[in-house]
């Protein structure tokens, strides 16, 4: 079954010219849900990873039980003030303004293999972000993962550009407008 199927296209959300791509369809499908993280965590099997990083809030969803899957620990990424310990954390510039994400202090050793996972890529600015944290700890990025890349937006190939890898379940070539 083609996960593709199983996303919704909201035209016009949250504003106008927004094509919003969105997986809570996917993720209420039983065989949707066990579909991708079977496939993700089948890509990954083999690759040594100590920690699976989840962006808020979409990718804490695929990422925890791919972490547990693969016998990884499980890291969240979150909007600023959500993180109860001592954070860091990164700036970001978006569409229409700017943004910050925070991980704890401790949550990523030296040498770290870590997956990132969200849901998907538009402009990559949160996936940047990202990124830069776990670099700043020392931590090794062996790949961002997507649910869904809007290579059109042109984040997955700014990224691509600087030399990360990147893996998307499936994408949407006739985005109009970015989500991020």
């Amino acid at each position: 079954m083609p996960i593709k199927s199983l996303i919704r296209t909201i035209a016009h959300y949250p504003r106008e010219g927004i094509m919003f791509r969105d997986i809570t369809t996917l993720l209420k499908d039983p065989t949707g849900l066990r579909t991708t993280i079977d496939q993700i965590t089948e890509r990954y099997r083999s690759e040594k990873i100590n920690k699976v990083i989840g962006i808020e809030s979409r990718g804490f969803i695929i990422a925890a039980p791919v972490a547990y899957a693969l016998g990884a620990g499980f890291v969240p990424v979150r909007k600023p003030g959500k993180l109860p310990a001592d954070t860091i954390g990164c700036d970001y510039q978006l569409e229409y303004g700017r943004d910050r994400i925070e991980i704890h202090v401790d949550a990523i050793a030296k040498n770290d293999r870590v997956l990132l996972i969200d849901d998907l890529i538009a402009t990559g600015g949160t996936m940047e972000a990202a990124i830069k944290l776990i670099e700043k700890m020392d931590g090794i990025v062996v790949e961002c993962c997507l649910v869904v890349d809007l290579p059109t937006i042109g984040g997955s190939k700014r990224l691509r550009q600087q030399g990360y890898k990147l893996f998307s379940l499936c994408r949407y070539d006739d985005q109009e407008a970015v989500r991020e």
